[in-house]
């Protein structure tokens, strides 16, 4: 069970604190992912897992930095840096205060609890979604590296296609020739932990078959043969898929015996307001079974 899971994560971060911390090898241990086990921590927890497991280390930090009964380079060694000034930054970011400043004058300090998750009931809204499995096929298009962002209009995303002549919008449609079908918005090479204003490839294009010649001038994504879940989202535009989008997360897989894998995340609009305010898209997520958990009987 998801929950269940994200609470021992939480535990081993906490027996991490002062030691190496290595995601991989928690997320085989868990039975699941680094990709999946960071995506779920940051959709339920709305930080990364990596912030997180920053905040928590500059926490337990503060008490050895305020009691002084150590040298500074002791304690950051003791925390998991190799350096002071290493340690200093992790510190500041965290503090808002170096840590001699916080030696010296026993604050600011800003501290993050412990963190629990609890199942809360959700999901009175119905989700419209399916499997479908695809072979190997291509998105063709126009990319660029944008930050992520999580609410409202991505500016650098509307910037990109505004540049685009409108001849390129329809050369690109007569080109697309397989699902999903129409034009596309892929988001690329994302963040495990979804953090707003890293980086991401975004491009506009198409979808084609493996053997659909293609322009030398245009920007190509292989994508292997597997499975996608697809989940329709309708209303005001991009806030309904926005919206759709983080539910998958912390709605749809915690409640079907599916996770995420590595893959690129596709937007087919289906149809669109006249003044683009409104939209139903599909929302393509690349999937694969997930392990199952094992239950402990009865005593």
């Amino acid at each position: 069970m998801v929950i269940s899971v994200l609470n021992r994560l939480v535990e081993i971060v906490e027996e991490g604190l002062t030691g190496d911390f290595d995601v991989t090898a928690v997320a085989r241990g868990l039975g699941t992912t680094e990709y999946h086990l960071r995506r779920m921590f940051s959709s339920l927890a709305g930080m990364p897992l990596s912030e997180y497991v920053r905040r928590r280390r500059m926490t337990v930090a503060a008490a050895d930095v305020v009691q002084g009964e150590v040298d500074l380079l002791t304690v950051a060694v003791r925390h998991g840096y190799g350096s002071v000034e290493a340690f200093g930054r992790a510190f500041r970011a965290v503090h808002g205060a170096g840590p001699g400043e916080v030696r010296r004058d026993g604050g600011p300090l800003r501290s993050q609890p412990r963190l629990g998750f609890r199942l809360t009931v959700d999901g009175s809204e119905r989700m419209d979604a399916r499997i479908a499995d695809r072979p190997g096929f291509r998105l063709v298009g126009f990319a660029v590296r944008v930050p992520l962002v999580h609410r409202g209009v991505n500016p650098h995303i509307r910037r990109h296609v505004a540049a685009l002549p409108a001849a390129e919008h329809v050369r690109l449609k007569a080109l697309g020739d397989t699902v999903p079908g129409g034009l596309l918005a892929v988001s690329d090479d994302l963040d495990p932990d979804r953090a707003e204003g890293s980086e991401l490839t975004y491009l506009h294009g198409v979808a084609v078959l493996p053997g659909t010649p293609v322009p030398e001038e245009f920007d190509v994504i292989e994508v292997p043969a597997g499975r996608w879940v697809v989940v329709r989202a309708a209303g005001p535009h991009p806030q309904s898929l926005q919206k759709v989008w983080a539910a998958t997360a912390t709605e749809w897989f915690p409640s079907n015996p599916w996770r995420q894998r590595p893959g690129p995340e596709i937007v087919a609009v289906l149809d669109r307001g006249a003044d683009l305010s409104t939209a139903t898209c599909e929302l393509w997520l690349p999937v694969e079974p997930a392990p199952l958990t094992p239950t402990s009987g009865p005593p």
